[in-house]
């Protein structure tokens, strides 16, 4: 028994003693033993694809970041003489390269890398393609990375080259509050492309390194997104918009630019203030945020009202002095004292009290009736966009149970409900585009390696959403706000735009419409332009204007003008074609003393004049000079012939010609006084003597 209690008492102390050798003595062997045999496949990051405006701009793109590791065991490390004959140039390089630190910390850093036998060393982060391009060239690292021991990491940062503009509409890949922002949210899949596979092994010290190249799978590149923006046009609506926040100190606005025929989105600018003076692109209000539009909505009732049949623009209404009670809430005009006036005055000069009494008058028996055509023109459902963190709108049906004795009359000034401001722009989009209601467009197609993969054609929602004739009044009383109503302040003399401006009151959450004693105002302007042939659609929402101006026409108005403006100077398809009627009388033509043949030619052709020479003028094509005079609607023009070693007859001529002619001839000239040539010190036809030299006195 002792025996037994022996032996197992011997095999214990020896098992400890295996144990307390492995782990103390050889413990870092078998780790790094442990370490080499596991291998791990790691994800490659795919470039993501990259996001262009209409004329191939880039808009969002991927560039080339890298971080860099040194393998101090590869053979360019190993070779010590190598090393030390490359080390200083190396650490001069870097130094030089980066910036950083004196070229001496390099090469301590190398020094100690190579001595501890460094074989994944952190040696930079993010570095740019170009810094990476001349590393590689750098004595050691141009060996290659086996035998220089330089380690690339690639990797991708998103750049937007043109900073701010358009930058919530243009998005990011990441989740913010659990919504996908923009168009690089909403195309995520297309732009991502798909992730490569590297097997990588684990060294000792827990660090992993790339292994074999031939066990790797290549990352796919993402897709590439063609939008229907303009970057010059987004350039003009996002400065527009940005001068006038800060003139007004209003603490946000957006501007939205379509092209009327094929809802292509050209602009989408939204700012909001940061600090006085500072704005910023936070948050999409064109297509994310639902509000009250005021105003701008009497378009809709309008074409409700006329397309029904309950009125025409020269019928008649009693404002009643711009004051009525609806229930017990009392409407008011902006300006007070207004009385009977037509349809068309109402829309011009934007009466509430107007618009009413006669949606009251006319649906309260069958509100449905109205909410049919809300719904004919896309506002009870949210826009289908392509794009994440679209608002959806808020317009009650007569069934709803918010719907009370005041919805009638609030809805049709642009109360009581909620739409985005692109829907808005739908809606006066359409009555622009001849009633076609129009689908708005923000990608035109999806590529890959310059190849089209899909095609984004516009889209056609309702192909007449009320009668042409319909559409021909609603354009006429647009026009009318322009030339006669709250628009009129701002006329140009170069195109025709038409309109409606709006200017609501903001609802501060359950304390209404009024905030510590004081109203908040909401200006805005929806409208397009030319008036006749409309190309482009456009709407301006200032919110909070801290001035003294808030009205629409003060606040909103000139952002459309200036966005219209510099649309119209910069597109010469949007100019009216003009009739060319010779503005020359012929006989007023002054007579050409003497000038060059073909340079009268060109002069004459540009002012669509005809010219002859002389019947009797033989040496027409021996000379370069001519002389002209006006008979019967054309120029008769007669060789002058200079002969050779005689002083010319200049008088008459222009300058520059005098100078040209004389000059070739040897003869040195002095000019007195400007325009033509009046008088010459030495007389026509003298005999030439070299250097000579003439004064020629002009007028």
């Amino acid at each position: 028994m002792t025996l037994v209690f022996s032996g197992m008492f011997v095999f214990a102390v020896m098992v400890l003693y295996t144990v307390f050798k492995i782990q103390v003595f050889e413990g870092k062997h078998w780790r790094s033993m442990a370490d080499s045999l596991s291998t791990r496949v790691f994800e490659i990051e795919a470039v993501r694809g990259n996001i262009f405006d209409c004329k191939g701009n880039l808009l969002a793109t991927s560039m080339p970041i890298y971080d860099v590791r040194i393998d101090a065991k590869a053979p360019a490390f190993m070779d010590e003489e190598l090393f030390q004959n490359s080390i200083d140039s190396l650490a001069n390089q870097l130094s030089s390269l980066f910036n950083d630190q004196p070229a001496l910390a390099y090469k301590k850093s190398l020094v100690r890398a190579k001595k501890e036998g460094s074989r994944y060393l952190l040696f930079k982060r993010r570095i740019t393609y170009h810094q990476m391009r001349a590393l590689t060239k750098m004595p050691l690292f141009r060996m290659g990375k086996y035998k220089g021991g330089l380690l690339l990491t690639e990797r991708t940062r998103r750049e937007k080259p043109f900073g701010l503009l358009a930058e919530r509409t243009i998005g990011f890949k990441q989740e913010i509050g659990g919504i996908k922002v923009g168009l690089e949210g909403f195309f995520d899949d297309n732009l991502s492309g798909k992730s490569g596979k590297h097997v990588m092994q684990r060294i000792a010290g827990g660090t992993w390194i790339p292994i074999d190249d031939e066990l790797m799978i290549d990352a796919q590149q993402g897709r590439d997104i063609v939008t229907t923006l303009d970057i010059n046009l987004q350039d003009v609506a996002e400065n527009a918009l940005l001068n006038t926040l800060i003139e007004n100190d209003a603490e946000y606005g957006t501007a939205i630019l379509m092209e009327v025929a094929t809802g292509e989105l050209k602009a989408v600018a939204n700012l909001t203030r940061e600090s006085e003076g500072v704005y910023a692109e936070k948050y999409n209000y064109a297509v994310g945020e639902s509000v009250e539009p005021g105003s701008t909505f009497k378009l809709v009732s309008t074409m409700a009202l006329l397309e029904d049949g309950f009125m025409k623009p020269t019928d008649h209404v009693d404002a009643e002095g711009g004051e009525k009670r609806f229930c017990n809430v009392t409407m008011k005009d902006s300006h007070l004292g207004t009385g009977v006036i037509t349809l068309q005055e109402a829309f011009e000069h934007s009466s509430n009290v107007a618009f009413g009494k006669l949606m009251q008058k006319f649906y309260a028996k069958n509100p449905n009736k109205v909410y049919s055509h809300y719904k004919d023109l896309g506002l009870t459902e949210k826009l289908n966009l392509q794009l994440a963190g679209v608002g959806a709108p808020i317009v009650k049906s007569p069934s709803n149970k918010s719907w009370s004795c005041t919805s009638l009359p609030y809805m049709a000034i642009g109360y009581e409900l909620q739409i985005t401001p692109l829907q808005l722009l739908t809606v006066y989009n359409t009555i622009a585009n001849n009633g076609v209601l129009v689908k708005p467009l923000l990608v035109k197609t999806i590529e890959q390696n310059g190849k089209v993969i899909k095609n984004y054609p516009t889209v056609v929602l309702n192909q007449q959403v009320c009668k042409p004739e319909v559409v021909k009044q609603l354009r006429g009383m647009m026009e009318g706000v322009v030339l006669r109503g709250t628009a009129s302040l701002l006329k140009s003399d170069f195109y025709t735009y038409a309109g409606k401006t709006g200017t609501a009151v903001v609802a501060n959450n359950k304390r209404g419409y009024k905030a510590g004693g004081g109203k908040s105002y909401r200006a805005s302007f929806c409208g397009y332009f030319p008036a006749e042939n409309p190309k482009y659609s456009c709407f301006v929402m200032i919110s909070q204007p801290r001035k003294e101006n808030y009205y629409a026409a003060k606040v909103a108005l000139p952002v459309f003008k200036e966005i219209a403006d510099k649309v119209y100077a910069s597109a010469l398809n949007l100019h009216r074609e003009l009739k060319f009627t010779n503005p020359y009388n012929t006989t007023d033509l002054p007579v050409i003393a003497m000038a060059d043949k073909q340079d009268v030619k060109e002069i004459l052709n540009q002012v669509k004049l005809s010219s002859h020479f002389h019947n009797d003028s033989i040496h027409q094509d021996e000379t370069d000079w001519v002389s002209g005079e006006v008979q019967d609607n054309s120029v008769a023009m007669q060789p002058r012939i200079v002969v050779a070693g005689k002083m010319p007859d200049v008088r008459g001529m222009g300058a520059k010609d005098a100078l040209y002619l004389l000059e070739r001839k040897g003869v040195r000239v002095e000019l007195k006084g400007m325009g033509k040539v009046k008088k010459q010190s030495i007389a026509p036809g003298s005999l030439l003597r070299k250097f000579q030299t003439i004064q020629l006195q002009l007028s």
